[in-house]
């Protein structure tokens, strides 16, 4: 095992009161001219990233962004989505992030749903073309020359900002550029600034996250700065120091990424080396030549590693911990082979999600192997678990699995706009139900074993099955259909589409693809489609799905995906 580095009684510069928009400058006051961020060949001191900071919450102010405004941020892993995090906190402002791999449908009801009143996203970045996508959502002529938008579909909507490819490339018409944003150093603002984020409080709204559940359409998940508490028990748990070197390829707009990545470096002083997205090789690479001590993912990355370390081996001496998903059966085998092939590191296993928090369990650096391996860590300070029957709610016994629930100081606000769904998640005793099963060992760690909700997980990514269907059901040629996972040995699951076409019309699978591609993140287009006659009902009028996992299951199997 790797024991942890000793932290200090006080590892991290926050008290009780600490919002997202105090800690830049807390951050700069106790680390100042250390590196805090590496991305490509940049890089950035906790003084740079306050400053930086500042100079886009000035720029926000002056573009019009009122205290309380939702800003959606739909930009990939970059310095400016951190710099965003905070200067959008420090205008009393929420930040809403977008799932880059979103597209125009996805994008649109996130934007609308959250009653955005600010976009900001890129031109181009790398093949996708997000302007286009953009311009879909807000055509030319609701945009005006001087940058404001009359949108009918948007009537929140007032300013969309371009981060360009090319810095001296101009913004489309109708836009603002986000270098006049960024480059803000209107001293008169400060006063300003200074009184907003003066008056952000614990409790206020931080960002909206959006989950998929199980109504057939993704939920913003609210979240207060009350999130702080709970990461200060993670920089315990993981003994995080100033000493340690941080790779993140996990998504920012992810709150994985989000807290692994530049919540752990103001908590604690660490290096991060921040990338667009996962490349295991570059990973490695990365741990042998700059020395990282931790990284974290889901069980594709560690997969992806492990393939990659095997295939040609690195230094990894340097490598000490990070967290990782683990207790489903899928995730056993590699773990195991990961505390072989990735040593030194000795990982922490969790269990979390947006509504209750990143991380609500976590094993330990002293944890053993069994432990890290069959389960998903221990109830974090302040979490309650309890595993109940979801059929009669009585607690399940040590071992037995059942419906996982939650109390804590750490649960979400709510689903943005949706009170129905919000109460629906909390029982009359103030029980938060995950949805999930899993069961409570005898050693007190929890182990999750899958979702009882109508869930996929592919790559890592949430997909909600009902809102795949939904999107389906609006091709013309298709009367009803249903989506299960099928196993796959990258992605852990794909999406497989049972459809149904209406009478006299014949789509193949190309038909129902291609109604896909460009509209809904690639990740939710099924791998598969498979026609019936009529799908298998139970004889309460519901789709008998474990029925049609068989029939994928004996369908594909040997299928390449």
């Amino acid at each position: 095992m790797n024991p942890a580095p000793n932290p200090s009684p006080n590892p991290t510069p926050w008290n009780d009161t600490t919002t997202l928009a105090d800690l830049p400058g807390l951050a700069a006051d106790r680390w100042g001219g250390r590196e805090a961020l590496a991305f490509r060949d940049e890089r950035q001191s906790f003084t740079d990233i306050a400053t930086r900071s500042d100079q886009v919450a000035r720029g926000l102010i002056a573009a019009g962004v009122g205290t309380g405004d939702r800003v959606a941020v739909w930009l990939n892993n970059c310095p400016e989505w951190i710099h965003l995090i905070f200067a959008i906190a420090r205008v009393g402002a929420v930040m809403v992030s977008i799932n880059t791999r979103f597209r125009t449908a996805d994008a649109a009801y996130v934007l609308g749903q959250a009653d955005c009143s600010t976009l900001i996203t890129h031109d181009t970045s790398g093949p996708i073309d997000y302007w286009q996508m953009t311009r879909e959502m807000v055509g030319d002529e609701e945009r005006s020359e001087n940058g404001t938008i009359n949108s009918e579909q948007f009537p929140y909507l007032r300013r969309i900002i371009i981060k360009t490819t090319e810095a001296a490339a101009a913004a489309p018409f109708g836009t603002h550029h986000w270098a006049g944003i960024a480059g803000n150093d209107d001293d008169a603002l400060n006063g300003e600034l200074a009184r907003r984020a003066a008056a952000v409080r614990r409790d206020d709204p931080a960002f909206i996250m959006y989950t998929s559940g199980t109504t057939g359409f993704p939920k913003g998940v609210v979240r207060s700065h009350g999130f702080l508490r709970n990461q200060i028990d993670r920089v315990k748990v993981l003994g995080t120091t100033e000493r340690d070197v941080m790779f993140n390829y996990l998504p920012l707009f992810h709150i994985f990424g989000y807290l692994d990545g530049p919540m752990l470096s103001m908590a604690t002083g660490n290096r991060q080396i921040l990338v667009e997205m996962f490349d295991p090789e570059a990973c490695l690479d990365a741990i042998e030549a700059e020395g990282v001590t931790q990284l974290s993912g889901f069980e594709t990355h560690v997969k992806g590693l492990i393939d990659a370390q095997e295939a040609r081996a690195r230094d990894l001496s340097s490598l000490r911990t990070g967290i990782f998903g683990g207790g489903t059966n899928s995730a056993v085998p590699v773990l195991r082979r990961a505390l072989d092939v990735l040593a030194p590191m000795w990982p922490v296993t969790a269990y979390g999600m947006t509504e209750i928090g990143g991380n609500a369990c976590l094993s330990f650096l002293d944890s053993s192997r069994e432990q890290i391996c069959y389960s998903s860590g221990h109830p974090c300070d302040g979490f309650d678990f309890r595993v109940i029957d979801p059929e009669t709610g009585n607690d399940q016994p040590t071992g037995t699995p059942g419906e996982i629930i939650i109390k804590s100081y750490n649960l979400m606000l709510g689903y943005y706009k949706k009170p129905e769904e919000t109460a629906a998640a909390y029982d009359q005793d103030g029980w938060f139900h995950s949805g999930d099963m899993g069961y409570l060992r005898a050693d007190g760690f929890l182990r999750f074993l899958g979702r009882y909700k109508d869930m996929l997980k592919i790559g890592g990514e949430n997909v909600d099955a009902m809102e795949v269907e939904g999107y389906l059901l609006g091709h013309e040629d298709v009367a009803d259909v249903a989506v299960v996972g099928h196993a796959d040995d990258r992605l852990t699951e794909v999406a497989v589409a049972f459809v149904v076409a209406k009478a006299g019309r014949a789509p193949d699978e190309d038909a129902i693809l291609d109604y896909c591609r460009g509209r809904i993140a690639s990740f939710k287009i099924p791998r598969h489609v498979l026609f019936l006659p009529e799908l298998p009902m139970t004889s309460t009028g519901k789709v008998r799905k474990a029925e049609l996992r068989e029939r994928a299951a004996q369908s594909l199997t040997g299928t390449s995906v």
